[in-house]
This record gives C-alpha cells, sequence and structure tokens, in this order.
C-alpha cells in the first residue's frame, strides 16, 4: 500500500503528475454546458410526443435517473440492468439508453426497435450505438463525452420534454460543478482546500462511506468507487445497517500503540457522511446512531454537505467534491495516473 505524504498535496510537480485526474474534474462544468446546448435544438420535437405507458433507462447512471424520478414521475420506471428488455416492453413504452460499452446498450437498441419502441439515446453521433439505433422512432441526444453525468443530465432535459422529469437546469448544475472546482483548485493550500482536507483525513484509514437519502446514497457509492481506483484501497459505501456492526466491532485507539508499527492506523476505519438535506426522519436516526458508533470506537468522522439548491445540484456538488478528494488522495499517494 503506498505511503501518503500531505506534501505532495502543495507540491507542483506532484500535483502536474495528478493533471490527469485533476483537469476532468475541473471541466466537468463546460462539459456539461457543452453537451447541454448541443442537444438543445432535438428537444423541442419530444414536446410533441404523447406521454408513454412506461419508462426503460439503460445504462452507467439508469439508478441516477430513477432516484431523480421515482417521487415525480408519472408512469412505471424501470432502471434495467440486464440484456434485451422485460417481456412486456412494447411500442407504448420509452426506451432509454444513456451510452455506455459492451453488448448491453446494443442488444436493448435492437430490442427497443424491433418491438417498435421509442427511443431516446445519448451517444457520439459517429458511434456504432448511435448507427445501430437510428430510426424514425429514435431520438439522439448527440454527446461528445464518456462522462455519465453529462449523459444523464442531457437524458432528464429529454424526460422533462415528455412529461417525465421535472425541470432539469444543466446551467445550474454546471455553475455548482465550477464552484466546487474552483473551492477544490490545485493552487489552494490544504488549509482552505475541502478536498484536500478530505483526502488527508482519509490517508491513513478505510473509508466508509454513507448516504442517508437516495440521491446521498448514489452519490456515496461514487465516491467509493473513485476512492478505490486512486488509491488501490478498500473503500466502503453502504446502508447504515451493513456500516452499524463494522464501527460497533472497532476497537477505541491504543493509546500506547507504536504509530509507526505497519498497518496500525491503516486498518482502522473512517466515517465519511454525505448530507444532502434530502433525508427522513429514519435516515436522521440512522446517521445519529452512525456517529454515535464512529465516536464509541474513536474513529475519524468526514462529512461532505449540500443541503441547498435542487436535488440533482446537491448531488453533483457532493459527488464532484468526493471525487476531488479522491483524486488529491491518489496525489498524496504517488498514484496519480496510475
Amino acid at each position: 500500500m503506498g505511503e501518503f505524504d500531505d506534501s505532495r498535496l502543495d507540491d507542483p510537480a506532484a500535483l502536474a503528475a495528478g493533471d490527469v485526474a485533476l483537469r476532468p474534474l475541473a471541466e466537468a462544468g463546460a462539459r456539461l454546458r457543452r453537451e447541454a446546448a448541443a442537444a438543445e435544438p432535438v428537444l423541442g420535437a419530444l414536446a410533441q410526443e404523447g406521454r408513454p405507458r412506461a419508462l426503460i433507462a439503460i445504462g452507467p447512471e439508469a439508478r441516477l435517473l430513477r432516484a431523480v424520478l421515482e417521487p415525480t414521475c408519472p408512469v412505471p420506471f424501470v432502471a434495467w440492468p440486464n440484456l434485451g428488455l422485460p417481456g412486456w416492453v412494447g411500442p407504448l413504452d420509452v426506451v432509454v439508453v444513456l451510452g455506455g460499452q459492451g453488448l448491453q446498450p446494443l442488444d436493448c437498441v435492437h430490442e427497443a426497435l424491433r418491438r417498435g419502441s421509442r427511443l431516446v439515446v445519448t451517444a457520439r453521433p459517429d458511434s456504432e450505438l448511435a448507427g445501430r439505433s437510428a430510426s424514425r422512432v429514435t431520438t439522439l441526444l448527440p454527446s461528445t463525452t464518456t462522462d455519465p453525468l453529462c449523459r444523464a443530465v442531457t437524458a432528464l432535459m429529454a424526460l422533462h420534454g415528455l412529461g417525465l422529469a421535472p425541470y432539469t437546469d444543466p446551467i445550474a448544475i454546471a455553475d455548482a460543478m465550477d464552484a466546487v472546482a474552483s473551492a477544490c483548485s490545485y493552487a489552494r493550500d490544504i488549509a482552505i482546500n475541502p478536498a484536500k482536507t478530505l483526502a488527508l483525513e482519509l490517508a491513513d484509514a478505510q473509508p466508509l462511506i454513507w448516504g442517508g437519502s437516495v440521491l446521498a446514497a448514489r452519490a456515496s457509492r461514487r465516491i467509493a468507487e473513485a476512492l478505490r481506483a486512486a488509491s488501490g484501497r478498500m473503500a466502503l459505501a453502504a446502508d447504515a445497517t451493513e456500516l452499524i456492526p463494522l464501527l460497533a466491532d472497532t476497537l477505541p485507539r491504543d493509546p500506547f500503540a507504536d504509530p509507526f508499527e505497519a498497518d496500525v492506523a491503516e486498518s482502522r476505519p473512517a466515517l465519511v457522511v454525505i448530507e444532502d438535506g434530502l433525508g427522513d426522519a429514519a435516515s436522521d436516526e440512522a446517521r445519529d446512531i452512525l456517529e454515535n458508533n464512529a465516536r464509541a470506537a474513536e474513529v475519524r468522522l468526514s462529512r461532505l454537505e449540500h443541503t441547498t439548491d435542487a436535488d440533482i445540484v446537491r448531488y453533483a456538488t457532493v459527488l464532484q467534491k468526493g471525487r476531488f478528494a479522491a483524486a488529491y488522495l491518489g496525489v498524496g499517494m504517488g498514484r496519480a495516473g496510475a
């Protein structure tokens, strides 16, 4: 396991090596603006379409669409993870394909066209997916990025046109991403950079990440993925029922333990709580239990918070903060670009 050196977080050479991870995060807002502008010309035609019987989403952020739509979607919604489509899907339904790699999106497109379903596809215009999905019942949202969040936002814009989703403001989301990029800029010192601070807090620990609302839980899983990729370490995102036993079984710190002994610090968990203000009484109670267990075991407690703005803006904000922290964790471990 690589040794974390906090001096790398303000070292120009180490940060330059980490540019491969940091630059895409810094450019996320601009990337979303381009995607939204490219999709805008085709959205008007969707408003002329009638309401479908049901909505099926396929792709990397299908579950994000479900998290956003479930409270208000006027028709049944399914985030489909498998090849093919459910047997009941037919010409009265809309199938949304959020790009993606491999056989699944191509197979789902084939099935949707065979059954006469309407298609909404986010893909590069010159891609195989765009070519295979072309038809008179297909709306192509042209994409120039592989960023799953950008594709999800443009799909939400399209579904709003169909009367199935609340209005999604891509500019507000892009502005929020820009604000995170500014606050977490490599040029900002550790003392005033929340992402570097979180990376420092996770440097010698095994992160346990929890989000109480549906969107916060979704963000926790994406952040855990980013932490694992950046550090090569375990990072677990899970429900409170799964994390509470891990915290309860953690012994308080031994004041006589040798801090330089291998794995003394690295074997301990650290709890990261994602708070977006969208939880309910049950999630608030679960959070309190988690935090009390963490304090009892002397486990480090960190927070990622954003409790204002639209739901999807809150999601994008905490997600970007966590991804910046993951990138800086990789920089501090000398794994940037690994």
